[in-house]
């Protein structure tokens, strides 16, 4: 096995529960290690089966349950580096938000993931630092069946697209709220936040005084739902700059805890709405929701009939990184303007592994919100979420979390300001090509024509006058062959 096929390997492991994997070895946890390797930690995973032997690999490989074939655990192993003996010195993740101390910035978000108090307390036992519970509302929610629907390659259950047609919670307001209380009372150091939508300025008001009067450290205002079936709701609010602007200064005259309006990614422009939650006076700003998103498949048929609703998943995190950036940049919002008070931002948006999450904290999240992850894979995530941005922050003499936030906004510039002088040539890596020719395709036809490929001898070469360094043959090398040379100038 190739050193770079490592990766495409652990991803075929099925993630099991109770792995049939790690029960048969008895001197490792081969699960944990291939759940390292797919969530990022790859550096790493070979501490789980350091101790294992070819025969221990070997059994746990014979007990892999895989519907094709098992995956090769023993192969894996001999081409993981070796790993670091876990250390007690790693950096402390600890941040605030909104003045409020988090043990570290991963937290639930509003969904399917946090909707009853087993789910949320079994998630903070896990490590999760926060919850922001499943919206609550005065109105009845009846929810459809089914409701839920994914994008993913055929044959696979690895979805990169999920679409969702769920409103809010289901449970009655005074449930919701006990199970609230009870949660910050049993779990002082984790956050909790409350998030709720109303219908009138009345109704905001009473729910925001209802989660203070719960105990919650905040309240999320839901200003985006994108599927609510009553008008003047979710979405519909968050789409009018006036209506965020008022509701979010009806909440905040009437609470002392945060309030934290949510915006709608079903938008132009999200500065808007974000820069009137600012003159409402909203202490920060949760994004994104759901994307507006149709399916046709049979899976999203209610009963015959089908409907615009949510789109999360890893598919959208380019998008949600493009709303933060904007709304970081924003000279209002950030405080840059008239060195006021600057509102801050928690990211959401197919956040999956803790480089994800670092994306979002580069660009100014002082926390992120995943959902569509937890709903794959289980609360399980939050362990190499952690140990990935601790083990990144040592590796970069990081102690402080909060230093990262931000740290990649300068490097942003206007496309008028990008360097138009200078390329970079792709070049070809003649040990790890294997001939395929995809390079060739892609550049015959979607490219400049700028690589020749000889069937006989199956090798691909760039020609240099015809190469304009668009770097789509590195994209789509399926070997990683292809890497970049020196930027010279044109």
């Amino acid at each position: 096995m190739r050193q770079q096929h490592v990766e495409t390997e652990a991803y075929r492991c099925l993630l099991c529960s109770d792995a049939p994997c790690t029960k048969a070895c008895p001197t490792g946890d081969p699960a944990r290690a291939l759940r390292a390797i797919r969530f990022d930690n790859k550096s790493l995973a070979k501490r789980w089966i350091a101790q294992c032997t070819d025969a221990d690999l070997q059994q746990a490989e014979e007990a892999c349950i895989h519907y094709d074939y098992p995956i090769r655990i023993k192969e894996i192993a001999h081409h993981l580096p070796d790993a670091p003996a876990p250390s007690d010195a790693l950096p402390s993740l600890a941040i605030d938000f909104c003045g409020i101390p988090c043990e570290n910035p991963f937290f639930l978000a509003s969904s399917a993931v946090c909707t009853n108090y087993e789910m949320v307390a079994r998630a903070f036992e896990a490590g999760w630092a926060g919850v922001f519970y499943k919206t609550i509302c005065l109105q009845e929610i009846k929810e459809v069946s089914p409701r839920f629907d994914a994008v993913a390659l055929e044959g696979t259950s690895d979805f990169y697209g999920f679409r969702n047609m769920e409103q809010l919670s289901e449970n009655p307001v005074d449930v919701d709220f006990d199970i609230l209380h009870r949660l910050k009372q049993n779990y002082p150091s984790k956050v909790v936040v409350a998030s709720i939508m109303g219908q009138t300025e009345e109704e905001w008001i009473e729910l925001a005084k209802m989660a203070e009067a719960a105990g919650v450290d905040a309240v999320e205002l839901n200003f985006s739902c994108p599927q609510m079936r009553l008008t003047g709701m979710g979405s519909d609010v968050g789409q009018n700059p006036e209506l965020v602007l008022f509701y979010t200064a009806f909440v905040k005259r009437s609470v002392s805890i945060p309030v934290i309006p949510k915006m709608t990614p079903n938008i132009t422009h999200m500065n808007q709405p974000a820069t009137s939650a600012y003159f409402g006076g909203a202490d920060a700003i949760s994004a994104i929701n759901t994307i507006k998103s149709v399916t046709l498949n049979n899976r999203s048929s209610v009963n015959g009939k089908k409907t615009i609703s949510g789109l999360s998943g890893r598919a959208v995190k380019p998008i949600a990184l493009r709303f933060i950036r904007e709304m970081a940049a924003n000279p209002v919002t950030n405080g840059s303007r008239d060195h006021a008070r600057a509102i801050e931002i928690s990211g959401i948006g197919g956040i999956e592994t803790w480089r994800d999450a670092l994306e979002f904290i580069q660009l100014g999240c002082r926390n992120v919100q995943i959902c569509t992850a937890v709903m794959q894979y289980g609360y399980r995530i939050i362990d190499d979420l952690v140990l990935g941005m601790q083990t990144y922050m040592a590796e970069r003499g990081i102690s402080h979390l909060a230093d990262l936030v931000g740290e990649e906004l300068p490097n942003f510039v206007s496309p008028s300001d990008l360097d138009r002088t200078t390329k970079v040539f792709p070049m070809i890596d003649r040990e790890l090509c294997i001939g395929c020719g995809r390079c060739y395709v892609s550049c015959l036809d979607g490219g400049h024509q700028a690589i020749s490929f000889d069937p006989a001898e199956r090798i691909p070469r760039i020609n240099g006058k015809s190469c304009v360094g668009c770097h789509l043959c590195l994209l789509v090398c399926p070997t990683s062959a292809i890497g970049a040379s020196k930027r010279i100038s044109k």
